[in-house]
């Protein structure tokens, strides 16, 4: 496979770092943007010594749109640009300072990278933008801000993917689903948890095949199914009384 350019946006977090090892395995030239550079000192040695390492801000949205305009001069063209930020946080008060920080970094930051990202695109002629998002987004949740950031998102990718259809542009969206591993994790679900490794390596497959949508891991299908089905009484599981006690 020739070699390609590909910025990832949000490379400071576990699942990031074995991205971004697989998508170098592939054949592709990284770009890594991370809030905390520092984070990348472990990696960079199992990368080829073109990587480039760039602090980024997303929560700044009028300087990142400008430091991407720049990034994409330097670099000439590239091929594919694969967002994985976000915050999530959940307090009983729900605070209106926690969920401002959210809103910012999953809505304010996201929609202006993958904005950006889709006019410099359109400008070269071909691209693909990919998000990393997740199941939450398909129902609302106790984690209201970061629930409905990733509907947000979801929706979001959707009409950029519209958009590209009615330019005739080969601009690909590939939106990436995670199911819900951080509640698997602190869980210990070994059913629904599933290595990094192989959680990144069905995201990479997708990438490559330029899907549209896809579910990861591939066991989270059957809970986004039944997510969407599921009538609001019973999915507000608040609603549900417990057994009294004998």
């Amino acid at each position: 496979m020739s070699e390609t350019t590909a910025i990832l946006v949000g490379a400071s977090s576990m699942l990031s770092k074995e991205i971004a090892k697989q998508l170098s395995a592939s054949g592709m030239k990284l770009v890594l943007l991370t809030q905390a550079p520092e984070t990348l000192t472990d990696l960079l040695p199992s990368l080829p010594a073109t990587t480039q390492v760039i602090p980024f801000d997303i929560s700044d949205d009028k300087q990142l749109i400008n430091q991407l305009t720049e990034l994409w001069q330097q670099l000439g063209n590239v091929q594919l640009v694969l967002v994985n930020t976000g915050l999530n946080s959940y307090s009983p008060e729900l605070p209106w300072q926690l969920e401002q920080e959210i809103i910012d970094v999953n809505v304010k930051g996201f929609a202006a990278v993958c904005n950006t990202c889709f006019r410099l695109f359109r400008e070269q002629g071909y691209g693909q933008i990919a998000a990393i998002n997740s199941i939450a987004g398909l129902r609302g949740g106790p984690s209201v801000a970061f629930h409905a950031s990733k509907a947000f998102a979801i929706n979001y990718l959707e009409g950029l993917s519209m958009h590209a259809q009615r330019l005739k542009l080969p601009i690909d969206i590939t939106d990436i689903q995670l199911g819900l591993l951080d509640k698997a994790a602190m869980q210990q679900s070994s059913l629904w948890l599933s290595p990094v490794e192989e959680v990144a390596r069905q995201i990479v497959r997708a990438l490559l095949l330029r899907k549209r949508r896809v579910i990861v891991t591939k066991r989270w299908r059957t809970v986004a199914w039944l997510t969407k089905l599921l009538p609001e009484y019973i999915y507000n599981t608040r609603h549900w009384k417990q057994k009294k006690r004998k």
